[in-house]
């Protein structure tokens, strides 16, 4: 913000473009995979959603106590009826 003498809001909408072209990207992969790349898409895939999932609202790994944690609870101690 401070190199461009952007606003606030103007690099929250870069930024958004920035991650929807991304989104747009592993999509157009995973559509036409080659041998050997399914692997590695995973783990890009699922990479992309833990990071989405921690910084899509505030900074969830420095503020881990509240939202972070509660998810994590939520995931791996609750029981899920069937």
């Amino acid at each position: 913000m401070k190199e461009y003498g952007a606003s606030k809001q103007e690099t929250y909408i870069k930024f958004q473009k920035a991650v929807t072209n991304a989104w747009k990207d592993i999509d157009k992969e995973f559509f036409c995979p080659t041998e050997g790349s399914m692997f590695v898409l995973e783990r890009v895939l699922n990479f992309a959603r833990v990071i989405e999932t921690l910084y899509k609202e505030e900074d969830g790994y420095t503020n881990a106590k509240d939202k972070l944690k509660n998810m994590i609870n939520s995931i791996l101690t609750k029981s899920v009826k069937i």
